[in-house]
């Protein structure tokens, strides 16, 4: 294993390729959920739902906890679940038994509820909403919260911190402007997830340098930035993909969907840009890959779903449809795409026609896809579902199971799966750990 693990570090140094990642998850537990949307960061699990003759019988929690304020995701790596919460004017980055809930370990440091610029809504969010990045080679977590505090701490070692920037002193950015015409001004400081790739850690910084900023995951220092100088966007995180055998990542910028190289000598060029300005500045679905296509999706003046084709050449539209989403990322599994706004919707991935739709999740939604064909719906104010795929059900939404009113606050925080353990948390920082009825 050890061999194994030099001979992929080595390929991922010159490579940096996609599969070089998911090499490297492939030596980490099965069933760890390290990144935001799960370990191939796609909203998908290798692990079933649990559904048994059509039932879904949670039963009642194995644990309850909570963390403090914050929409940031769980993660769960081995028997350990981290995740970040806000309280007493402090940041809490938090390790917790998944067996008992038990706290293992917690660091905390002084900081704002909100980044230092924020303005707008603040009566529906509060504390971090970057969910953290793990880095399976190294054990050590990547925090960042609203107000630009990015940390990196050594799991192994009870949460040491290794080293820690101020995004906002660094790079020497300012508040976001007011976006469109009839839009009213939005800053929600920094929610967009670092990502670890190989020897670097991927920041969607928005500063007058760069957009986005890779970093030496080792020591936070500048390593390289994009050609690309929009200002940061509001979603939850970036996303990987191959474009033409070349490594990429998109980001949903303020105003655009910007895809830049990673491949060595060509490290933050950019590849194409697509505009997509929100009105109030709230693209907060992330982008989703599918293949050498970019989905991009919000309400307000967009009100629509794009897939967009990514060359070497540039950035092309092949369909927009009217089907938006708020908060939730679309899911693309086995040929349809599913988001969850107001009802869950399942679309064709190939030219964006609405297959079906039902169900209520209102603003705070998320999916998740399980191994038998199934999603697990995480919105409103905790309200969980489990609903057939179109592998299951072509032509029309089935619903298998729902509990409402979980939690009392909004279910911003996408779920984590690991183990036959389901992770629920809400903004308010409470969570709730069930076993899933076949899990193990």
């Amino acid at each position: 294993m050890q061999q194994a693990k030099i001979a992929i570090e080595i390929l991922c140094a010159t490579k940096l390729s996609a599969i070089c990642l998911l090499l490297f998850a492939a030596l980490s537990t099965a069933a760890d959920w390290p990144h935001s949307r799960g370990k191939a960061r796609n909203g998908s699990t290798p692990e079933s739902s649990g559904s048994i003759d059509g039932k879904w019988d949670l039963g009642t929690p194995l644990w309850n906890a909570e963390v403090g304020e914050g929409c940031t995701s769980p993660l769960i790596i081995g028997d350990n679940l981290y995740v970040m919460g806000h309280s007493m004017d402090h940041n809490r980055v938090v390790c917790l038994d998944t067996t008992t809930g038990k706290e293992r370990w917690t660091v905390s440091y002084a900081a704002k509820r909100f980044g230092r610029y924020a303005t707008g809504d603040q009566g529906m969010y509060g504390g971090p909403s970057s969910t953290p990045e793990f880095d399976p080679a190294t054990g050590y977590l990547y925090t960042l919260g609203p107000d630009g505090d990015l940390l990196c701490l050594n799991t192994k070692d009870s949460g040491t911190k290794k080293w820690a920037i101020n995004l906002y002193d660094v790079f020497k950015v300012g508040q976001r402007p007011k976006v469109g015409v009839g839009g009213v001004q939005r800053d929600y400081g920094y929610t967009s997830s670092p990502l670890v790739l190989g020897d670097w850690l991927l920041v969607e910084v928005g500063a007058k340098g760069g957009n986005l900023i890779a970093l030496d995951k080792m020591s936070g220092k500048q390593v390289w930035a994009s050609a690309n100088k929009d200002l940061a966007g509001h979603t939850g995180g970036m996303a990987l993909m191959t474009v033409e055998g070349i490594p990429c990542v998109a980001v949903l910028t303020l105003y655009n969907l910007v895809v830049t190289r990673l491949d060595k000598g060509n490290e933050g060029t950019t590849v194409g840009i697509y505009s997509w300005a929100t009105e109030f500045g709230n693209n907060i679905a992330s982008p989703a890959i599918a293949g050498e296509c970019v989905l991009i999706t919000s309400a307000y003046n967009k009100n629509a779903m794009c897939k967009v084709l990514v060359t070497l050449k540039g950035l092309e539209r092949v369909w927009e449809a009217p089907v938006p989403s708020k908060a939730c990322t679309p899911v693309v599994y086995k040929g349809h795409i599913y988001v969850a706004w107001q009802k869950i919707s399942c679309l064709d991935l190939a030219n964006g026609k609405k297959l079906w739709d039902g169900g209520q999740v209102g603003d705070p939604g998320s999916i998740i896809a399980t191994a038998d064909d199934r999603l697990i719906v995480w919105g409103q104010n905790g309200r969980l579902a489990l609903v057939e795929t179109a592998e299951r059900s072509p032509n029309q939404y089935t619903e298998i199971a729902r509990l409402d009113r979980i939690f009392t606050t909004h279910a911003w925080p996408p779920v984590a799966i690991s183990g036959g353990k389901l992770v629920l948390k809400d903004r308010s920082g409470k969570i709730k750990v069930f076993a899933l009825p076949n899990g193990k």
